[in-house]
């Protein structure tokens, strides 16, 4: 193995969105990255020059997180490029798709709890089969699995099912692996949202603000230092999961 003072940390999803601010505020902390992708094509020469920019290394990683075999090889192939195991993995990659109970299919059931669940459960046993000192894991959920809503059924129920196994891998892998979770709200606006109706939502926050993606970032890389914290979900959504709303934000508030 290579000897680096830097510690290396795994990022599924890692180059947008929420997974992008997680990837800054690590680099920012010190951290070399291996940055997972679905496709090579989704890799972003220019973010990874910023990330670099900060004196840490990039690694591009790409892979299928359907494909259980893929998912398997994917803390290997950051070692392989790293010349070390990663002692940090985010999982921050999900399937998101709209459906109900009175339209829920088997193969899209099947696909969200393949992406969002056993993804990240055997990617937890992949770092851990490792075996190299101790090593955290924090799993991005969403602050409806403690109130869910009708909406996308299959993405709510696979988080619900990653929230519950957050405590269960904490104490399956203890001492060794820390497992904790980060449950972000309302962050990022998309296409779906105007910028009166994301207002609106704002003002039904119990704190009438948003969180924003480097509050998010910032819980993240506290738990990777919490050595003292495991089986912890830190929820970050403006106090959204005090509160229980009828439907999915994007319908709210119109």
């Amino acid at each position: 193995m290579v000897e680096n003072a830097r510690p290396l940390a795994l990022i599924t999803g890692g180059w947008r969105r929420i997974g992008a601010a997680i990837a800054r505020a690590l680099a920012a902390s010190g951290w070399d990255l291996a940055l997972h992708a679905h496709s090579p094509s989704t890799f972003d020469p220019v973010f990874k020059a910023e990330l670099e920019a900060l004196g840490i290394v990039v690694h591009p990683l790409a892979a299928d997180l359907a494909d259980a075999e893929a998912v398997t090889h994917l803390p290997g192939e950051a070692v392989a490029l790293a010349g070390r195991a990663p002692s940090l993995l985010v999982n921050c990659a999900a399937l998101f798709r709209e459906d109900k109970i009175m339209t829920v299919s088997a193969s899209v059931l099947d696909a969200h709890l393949a992406v969002n669940l056993a993804a990240p459960v055997l990617l937890t046993r992949a770092l851990a089969d490792l075996g190299e000192g101790e090593a955290s894991v924090v799993h991005i959920l969403d602050q409806r699995v403690l109130n869910p809503v009708p909406d996308q059924l299959s993405y709510t129920l696979s988080k619900q099912a990653l929230h519950a196994a957050v405590r269960t891998l904490a104490r399956s892998l203890a001492p060794r692996i820390r497992v904790n979770a980060v449950a972000p709200g309302l962050t990022l606006p998309t296409p779906d949202y105007s910028d009166a109706q994301w207002a609106r939502l704002t003002a039904m926050m119990p704190l009438e603000r948003l969180a924003d993606p480097t509050e998010i970032a910032e819980a993240v890389v506290f738990l990777a230092k919490a050595r003292a914290i495991t089986g912890q979900t830190i929820f970050v959504d403006g106090g959204a999961h005090l509160e229980s709303y009828a439907r999915d934000f994007v319908y709210l508030a119109q």
